[in-house]
């Protein structure tokens, strides 16, 4: 169960928020572009960060840019 440490996890890289341009789901409440998110965790397509409502979020990565 490895979500539950998620927030607490070291953080190895930021991720610029670079667009909320989002053709399915509404991310411009939870993202703010040009805003730099530690990176929590990652998979394939998501990137896991802790978004603007305080929350773990998993958002696809072509909304963000690796610094």
């Amino acid at each position: 169960m490895i979500h539950h440490t998620w927030t607490e996890n070291e953080t190895g890289r930021k991720v610029k928020c670079v667009h909320t341009d989002a053709a399915k789901y509404t991310v411009e409440n939870v993202l703010i572009p040009g805003k730099v998110y530690d990176l929590k965790n990652e998979s394939e397509d998501y990137y896991f960060v802790i978004d603007e409502s305080g929350k773990m979020g998993g958002f696809y990565k072509e909304y963000f840019e690796v610094l």
